[in-house]
């Protein structure tokens, strides 16, 4: 199958009005799809089902599956990067004029910035991720060239593009795993903490963005403390996403046979002090009542859900003696729902947040909104 084989294939079913996932992992070559055979709305009931997963920010309300077994799966094997010609349509690395957002947006988010500060200088909260929407109008909506122009420019996101007829259309590139599952074995990631790219990514954080950083990092440790039989953490490292840096820690552990329950561990992780804050209760509360949209699927999660993959003692595939000996794993690997749009006709509204500490200055946290939101409408 050609990449244009491909493409035409995604978009036959979306014309269809038929539910669909297409995406490409960190760093990997492979773009995947499951296309739905039925516009039915599946809902995942306690995590042991297969398939793509797309759950919202709050976690009372039902994730979405598309599920493997009634569904088509098309994969594509060639590069896709940034040399790749068939992807090279260009985008906009700068901004018109009317895209900016206007001075009531920024005064609404900077009170709303307020009120979380003054929530922890009460000591009711230590930390609080608030959040805002912009909505653009296009000139020509084309859900695949916005999706191409992602794979082209972010190689190491999630990159993916999402719809259901009863639902909407949503696209996006996340820099953040929540997990991943392989057996026994869990990874996951702790990203905070957000400044622009300079010439070098040697930078200096600052004590804000640190200390937001670790609150995620004890977290999430804390979460899994019941599940596990060791744990790992990792040195703290900077790590470039688009335009921006982040500094992230990487989390692994082994379970408990007896502990694996994927449902109480998304329970405990989601959502992350990174997307929500702490106390996780509190904080989630004060974003549902204070910020002035519903973020629906926005700081969700997204990703594959109990996949089965044949694991090879050797990457080398045609040594058939190693083959015989492959095993059949289940793997889940799901990403937090950052970076990411909506497409609603001919407009397209963009997600972004940051996250809200005893030390947040308050025109620094509305600027830092305008960078993440650049990164996702230099795409538009």
């Amino acid at each position: 199958m050609t990449l244009d084989d491909f493409f035409d294939e995604i978009r036959k079913h979306f014309m269809d009005e038929l539910p669909l996932v297409v995406y490409r992992k960190p760093n990997e070559t492979q773009l995947k799809s499951l296309l739905q055979k039925d516009a039915s709305i599946h809902e995942i009931v306690d995590f042991t089902e297969s398939g793509f997963v797309f759950a919202p920010f709050d976690d009372k309300e039902k994730a979405i599956l598309i599920p493997n077994e009634f569904s088509k799966s098309i994969n594509l094997n060639s590069v896709m990067s940034s040399r790749s010609s068939a992807l090279d349509i260009g985008y906009a690395e700068t901004l018109p004029r009317s895209c900016k957002p206007s001075e009531n947006q920024k005064q609404s988010h900077i009170k709303l910035v307020q009120k979380a500060i003054n929530k922890i200088n009460n000591n009711e909260l230590q930390k609080v991720v608030v959040s805002r929407k912009e909505t653009i109008s296009l000139s020509n909506s084309n859900p695949l060239g916005i999706f191409k122009k992602l794979l082209n420019k972010y190689e190491s996101a999630f990159v993916y593009y999402w719809y259901h007829p009863k639902v909407g259309l949503s696209l996006g590139a996340t820099p953040e795993t929540l997990l991943k599952i392989e057996g026994n074995r869990l990874s996951t990631m702790s990203l905070a903490g957000t400044q622009t790219c300079g010439d070098t990514e040697d930078v200096i954080w600052q004590d804000k963005e640190k200390n937001e950083q670790q609150l995620v990092t004890d977290f999430i440790v804390d979460s899994l403390k019941s599940s596990i039989d060791r744990i790992e953490i990792s040195k703290t490292t900077t790590i470039k996403a688009g335009n921006l840096l982040h500094l992230k820690t990487d989390i692994t552990a082994n379970f408990k046979p007896e502990t694996l329950n994927l449902e109480q561990i998304l329970q405990n992780l989601h959502p992350t002090p990174a997307i929500c804050g702490l106390p996780k209760d509190i904080a989630k509360q004060f974003i549902l009542e204070n910020e002035e949209y519903q973020r629906e699927y926005y700081t969700g999660f997204l990703g594959e859900l109990n996949f089965k993959e044949k694991i090879s003692r050797n990457s080398n595939r045609h040594n058939v003696e190693n083959d015989a000996y492959a095993t059949i794993k289940t793997i889940s690997k799901l990403y937090v729902n950052l970076r990411c749009m909506q497409l609603k006709g001919d407009q397209a509204v963009v997600y972004v947040g940051g996250g809200i500490t005893k030390d947040s200055i308050l025109e620094n946290e509305w600027e830092e909104t305008v960078s993440k939101s650049e990164v996702i409408k230099s795409i538009l």
